[in-house]
C-alpha cells in the first residue's frame, strides 16, 4: 500500500506560468509555437520550431543581486518551486524533514554554448559563476539556499523520462520513512542550436515539413507528424507521506498507487515495444489494478515517427484502448527533462477540473480504434490515471494515480 500523496504542484510552460494560467490554456488547446528566438538557439542557416516562455515573472524570494547571476533555467526552477512550496505550505514542515530531487542532466547546454562563444578568444576572463553552473547539482544548491530544505538533495537523470523518474524517486524517498516530504523537480532542459540540430539529424526532432507553419508542426499520433517539437518547461511535484499530509490537513491532488521502470537494454534512441508493454503490466500489477480500471492515459506521445507507432501498439496490446487518451505535448511541446513532471501535473489538474484537454493537430490519427480526445475538450471525471514517460537509452517508466477527490 503506497504511503505517498501529491500535495502541491508548480508549473511554468510557454502556455502559462502557474497552474491557473496553465490549465486554462491547456483546456483551451492554446499554443505558443513559433521559430525559436532565444540567444543560442539560432545559427546562420539554422532555425528551429519550438515553444519559448515569454512574460516570465521571477520569484519574489530572489534578491536582485542573486537573480542577475542566475541562468534562465535557474530562475525558472526557483519560481516554479515557489508556487508548489506555497501551495503545499511547506513552511510548516521542519526543514530536516524535506528532501529534494532534481530530474534532469546536462540541463544548461545553451548557457554552455553562449559562454563558449563569448569567451573563446578571452578564456582568462570567463565568468567565475560558470564554475558552479556547469554542474547539474547547481540547481540543488540554489533551491536549498532559497528554501529551507535540509534533508537530502541531488539530481537524477533519465533523459526525457527524467521528470517522471524524479517523481517516482520522491515516492520511494517518502515511502522509506526517512523524510516526510520530497520535492520532485522536472527541470528545464535549456538546449542550444547544437542539440536541436543533432536531434534533427538523428530523426527525433521535427519539423522540416511545417517549417513555414509552426502551429501545425507539433502533432503526436497524427499520420503527418515528422518528429517532436521542443517546448520550454519546468514542473514541480510535492510528494508527501499520508501521515504528514493528514497531520497538516493538506488537500491532496492525488495518491500514487504504483510506479514502474523497465529497461530495454538499448543505448540507442529507438523505442522497444516489449519493454513498453512490460512497464504497463508492471505498474498495473504493483497498483493491484487491471487495464479496465484505467479510465485515462497520459502517454509519452512525443510526435516521434517510430516512437508514437510503438506506443500505440503498446497501448493496444495492454488493452487500454477504451481509456481516454490525449497528448499534452501537442500543446506544450516536448520539455525533455521536464516532460514527465509536466504531464503528471497536467493529469492531476484534469482530474481536479473533470475536463480532458484537446489534442492539437490530431486530425488523422494513425489508429482510430483508440479513445482519443481529439480537437475538443471532453468532460470526464478521472478516477484512475496512467502516466507514461520514456527516455533515450531504453528507459521506460509508468506511474499510476488515484484522484485525490475520492
Amino acid at each position: 500500500m503506497t504511503k505517498a500523496l501529491i500535495t502541491g504542484i508548480g508549473i511554468t510552460t510557454a502556455i502559462g506560468q502557474g497552474k491557473d494560467s496553465f490549465v486554462e490554456s491547456l483546456l483551451a488547446g492554446k499554443d505558443s509555437f513559433g521559430i525559436m528566438q532565444r540567444q543560442g538557439r539560432q545559427k546562420a542557416g539554422l532555425s528551429f520550431i519550438g515553444a519559448e516562455i515569454s512574460n516570465f515573472t521571477s520569484s519574489k524570494r530572489l534578491d536582485e543581486r542573486l537573480s542577475r547571476r542566475l541562468s534562465f533555467c535557474s530562475q525558472l526552477t526557483v519560481a516554479t518551486l515557489e508556487e508548489a512550496w506555497d501551495e503545499a505550505r511547506l513552511d510548516e514542515v521542519a526543514p530536516e524533514k524535506i528532501a529534494l530531487v532534481i530530474g534532469g542532466s546536462n540541463l544548461q547546454q545553451r548557457e554552455l554554448v553562449n559562454t563558449t562563444e563569448a569567451y573563446t578568444n578571452n578564456p582568462l576572463y570567463v565568468k567565475p559563476s560558470y564554475s558552479i553552473s556547469l554542474w547539474d547539482t547547481d540547481l540543488c544548491g540554489l533551491c536549498t539556499e532559497v528554501f529551507p530544505i535540509r534533508g537530502v538533495a541531488y539530481s537524477i537523470g533519465g533523459a526525457s523520462a527524467s521528470g517522471q523518474v524524479a517523481v517516482m524517486h520522491a515516492v520511494d524517498v517518502v515511502e522509506s520513512g526517512r523524510f516526510d516530504v520530497c520535492i520532485a523537480i522536472g527541470a528545464m532542459t535549456d538546449i542550444s542550436y547544437l542539440e536541436c540540430q543533432a536531434l534533427r539529424n538523428v530523426g527525433a526532432m521535427g519539423s522540416t515539413r511545417y517549417a513555414e507553419e509552426p502551429p501545425l508542426a507539433c502533432r503526436p499520433f497524427d499520420q503527418h507528424r515528422d518528429g517532436f517539437i521542443y517546448g520550454e518547461a519546468c514542473g514541480v511535484v510535492i510528494v508527501e507521506s499520508i501521515r504528514s499530509a493528514t497531520s497538516r490537513k493538506a488537500k491532496p491532488y492525488g495518491k500514487v498507487l504504483g510506479t514502474a521502470t523497465v529497461l530495454a537494454g538499448n543505448r540507442n534512441p529507438n523505442p522497444d515495444l516489449e519493454s513498453e508493454i512490460a512497464v504497463i503490466d508492471k505498474v498495473l500489477d504493483q497498483s493491484k489494478l487491471s487495464s479496465k480500471n484505467i479510465d485515462y492515459v497520459n502517454p509519452h506521445g512525443s510526435g516521434s515517427i517510430v516512437g508514437d507507432t510503438t506506443e500505440i501498439n503498446a497501448i493496444l496490446s495492454s488493452d487500454l484502448s477504451n481509456a481516454f487518451i490525449n497528448t499534452t505535448k501537442s500543446i506544450t511541446g516536448h520539455g525533455l527533462s521536464a516532460a514527465g513532471a509536466v504531464e503528471i501535473i497536467a493529469t492531476l489538474l484534469q482530474m481536479r477540473t473533470g475536463q480532458l484537454h484537446p489534442s492539437r493537430n490530431l486530425i488523422t490519427p494513425e489508429v482510430n480504434s483508440i479513445n482519443w480526445v481529439s480537437q475538443q475538450c471532453v468532460s470526464h471525471k478521472v478516477e484512475i490515471a496512467l502516466c507514461l514517460s520514456y527516455g533515450f537509452s531504453g528507459i521506460n517508466t509508468a506511474l499510476c494515480l488515484e484522484n485525490g477527490l475520492q
